[in-house]
């Protein structure tokens, strides 16, 4: 089992902050893909990936990033200095 969390507009398209899910994704984009078959409202957050930035056990990393024996992925809009 898997935690993925979502932040900002990701979770407010999705609807919730986090899902915890069984998966067989060796990879960051392998995990994308399992959730985008999920639901509409899950396509919709996923459908442009250069807007999102992902980390693994909170280490950014990228889309074809390995997930191993990864406890928590996030997804999140980059960050915005100001």
């Amino acid at each position: 089992m898997i935690d993925v969390l979502y932040f900002a507009w990701v979770r407010e398209r999705i609807g919730h902050p986090k899902d915890r899910v069984e998966t067989s994704a060796h990879t960051v984009m392998d995990l994308v893909e399992e959730l985008r078959t999920r639901e509409e409202r899950y396509e919709a957050a996923f459908a442009d990936l250069s807007a999102l930035r992902v980390a693994v056990d909170q280490e950014l990393t990228e889309f074809d990033a390995p997930l191993g024996d990864a406890r928590e992925v996030a997804f999140f809009p980059p960050m915005t200095g100001g």
